[in-house]
């Protein structure tokens, strides 16, 4: 099969893309014909060894794909089923930018009727926003929450799915993204840019930094009492907390990664992520498309924030 891989960490230039041995399925894994991946922004990490995990050489890059069932050892998945999974490429399991994958049986879902390859543009994103959400931030029916850097991928599924469970949104997000932002439901935004801006923003129950600036002493005062802060973007950001300002506001600050997300949890995201791709809920936004063998400049571009919207591969 052609795959992009790594044979040791570094920059985006250092992915091939040529043959490896087709996967051989273990027990409990389904093998997929791939057609469409799309690029995280936690693949660079882990591409480049920002995010230490266990990686076998050669290692194929990715996390998500749609693809076929070519062949299953279990019921639930039979040859030509449409499916999906978000967590490969992580804690020595092969990537997904290959022509054919092995998924664990219970890291692959059904991909709802009538539902395009391009719904590989929200599967890490949409998920991400379920588990931050509801799994940690506890968000509930009529708070509000505060997106900052709304217009990116896990910034809008935030809007689509917060606005969906009867949030209040605000967004903040670059001039240019303003109208897309409120297409997914945001009821205020804001120009990032604005040098004013913390003084306009409304108090938050959650609020939610995509953007990694994680200026908390403009952020915390913000906070309703128990507000919460969502903190799973800048992995270099050394912010100083106000803790004052924290504390007498019995508020808090929960990071978590999706990488660290068990198969009940990522299950449990997966059926709200099939609920919002069958109603339209979930709307991708796609900024670029390539072939397999661009992967190398689907990263850099990635990281370099080129696109406007997801980089999806087609396969």
């Amino acid at each position: 099969m052609i795959a992009a891989y790594v044979t040791s960490l570094g920059g985006s230039s250092e992915i091939k893309v040529g043959p490896l041995p087709d996967p051989s399925p273990g027990p409990r894994e389904v093998l997929v014909k791939v057609s469409a991946v799309a690029v995280n922004h936690v693949d660079t990490f882990v591409r480049s060894g920002a995010y230490h995990t266990d990686i076998p050489f050669p290692f194929v890059i990715g996390r998500d794909l749609v693809g076929t069932v070519v062949s299953s050892p279990v019921d639930r998945f039979a040859p030509g089923d449409r499916v999906w999974c978000n967590s490969l490429g992580h804690d020595g399991r092969q990537g997904s930018f290959s022509e054919y994958c092995a998924v664990p049986v219970d890291r692959l879902y059904p991909l709802p009727d009538g539902v395009s390859d391009d719904a590989v543009a929200v599967l890490h994103t949409a998920a991400t926003a379920y588990l931050g959400l509801f799994e940690h931030a506890d968000a509930g029916y009529g708070e509000t929450i505060v997106v900052l850097g709304a217009g990116g991928g896990v910034g809008s599924a935030v809007v689509q799915l917060a606005s969906t469970a009867g949030m209040r949104v605000i967004a903040t997000a670059r001039a240019a993204d303003a109208e897309w932002c409120r297409e997914c439901g945001a009821d205020e935004v804001f120009d990032y840019a604005d040098p004013d801006l913390y003084e306009k923003l409304p108090a938050a129950d959650v609020l939610w930094d995509n953007a990694g600036r994680h200026d908390l002493i403009s952020a915390v005062p913000l906070l309703a009492r128990g507000g919460r802060i969502v903190a799973m973007a800048g992995m270099q950001s050394m912010p100083t907390l106000p803790i004052g300002e924290l504390y007498t506001r019995d508020a808090s600050i929960r990071g978590f990664a999706i990488s660290n997300a068990g198969v009940a949890a990522l299950g449990a995201a997966a059926r709200v992520v099939n609920r919002g791709l069958s109603t339209g809920i979930l709307r991708p936004r796609i900024g670029a498309r390539l072939p397999l063998e661009a992967a190398a400049e689907a990263h850099r571009a990635q990281e370099e924030g080129e696109a406007r919207g997801r980089i999806v591969l087609e396969i």
